[in-house]
């Protein structure tokens, strides 16, 4: 498990124009200090899908538009490709190199570990440093389950990693595939269970959540959707470039019946991520359109909103 540096580059000063509406909260003091940086979330990319390219396709133009875009690098949070498909990755592999930005990949339950470490990375646990922040990714992912699973192993590498974060006044982002979070139905109960690791991860987030800001994952293929109910942690699914399904969750949630946020945009996309002087803004780029919709949260723990552009 390798820590990797970036060398810290002059953040674009181009602002990202959306017709979304601000979105507020109060902030809390302890994260103010955050260097300003943007990056890029991608997931899901599913490459090879139903036999044919037009996940590809979608992936190409996606990396045409990044690399047009600010950001200093790019997360992917799993399925690269599509069911496993070891041809696909030499594939992945070649348009990878199309992008101009730093990209660091973590498996998803449809990448074979085996073929992740032999073909993206060889280590999908490690974490990296950027802008006063350290990005923790890891596995969590299995090709026999929906569900998410840490070891032992990972959640005392995740515990020395929040710790020596901490002696280098560091704030922590967590990424991983499949999301922590309880959730049921109209999201898809697919999560890290308490007996698969759920209730040791959330002790750890008690014990840093000071310096815990967010946690980021793909697999639903719901667009932007979340929760904040862990302190002042911030849980987010991010969209698929692939494809991503309507569950009614805009509904759901506005009758009371569903809890958390979700950004009400559901075409195959990106999220413009910026984080900095104590907020978290998220930005739905739609591929091939203008970004519709953002999610915004300032770190106090109790005022969350989101706007939807066009809506």
């Amino acid at each position: 498990m390798q820590i990797l540096r970036l060398n810290r580059r002059q953040m674009l000063a181009a602002s990202v124009t959306s017709s979304a509406a601000l979105c507020w909260s109060y902030r809390l003091p302890a994260a103010e200090n955050v260097e300003p940086l943007s990056f890029i979330i991608v997931s899901d990319t599913h490459l090879g899908r139903n036999d044919n390219e037009s996940a590809l396709r979608n992936w190409r133009t996606a990396i045409d538009e990044i690399n047009q875009l600010p950001g200093n690098f790019v997360l992917h949070l799993g399925d690269v490709v599509d069911s496993g498909r070891e041809s696909q990755y030499p594939i992945y592999a070649s348009a990878r190199e199309l992008l101009t930005k730093p990209i660091y990949e973590i498996p998803g339950n449809h990448d074979p570990a085996d073929l992740f470490s032999k073909h993206v990375a060889e280590r999908p646990d490690r974490s990296i440093d950027e802008g006063g922040v350290r990005f923790v990714l890891f596995n969590n992912a299995r090709r026999d389950s929906h569900d998410g699973f840490i070891t032992a192993e990972q959640h005392q590498w995740i515990a020395r990693q929040c710790e020596e974060a901490a002696g280098e006044n560091l704030k922590i982002v967590v990424c991983c595939h499949v999301p922590i979070h309880t959730n049921k139905h109209p999201d898809r109960a697919w999560f890290v269970k308490p007996a698969n690791g759920q209730t040791e991860f959330y002790e750890t987030l008690r014990r840093h959540n000071d310096r815990l800001l967010a946690c980021f994952h793909g697999h639903f293929h719901n667009g932007i959707r979340g929760w904040r109910d862990h302190g002042s942690t911030v849980e987010v699914l991010c969209p698929s470039v692939c494809y991503n399904q309507n569950r009614g969750l805009k509904d759901r949630i506005a009758a009371g019946e569903a809890d958390g946020f979700f950004v009400d945009e559901l075409r195959p996309g990106f999220v413009l991520a910026e984080l900095g002087r104590g907020r978290l803004t998220l930005r739905y780029k739609p591929i091939g359109e203008e970004e519709n919709g953002q999610y915004a949260a300032d770190w106090n723990g109790a005022s969350v909103e989101n706007a939807n552009a066009g809506t």
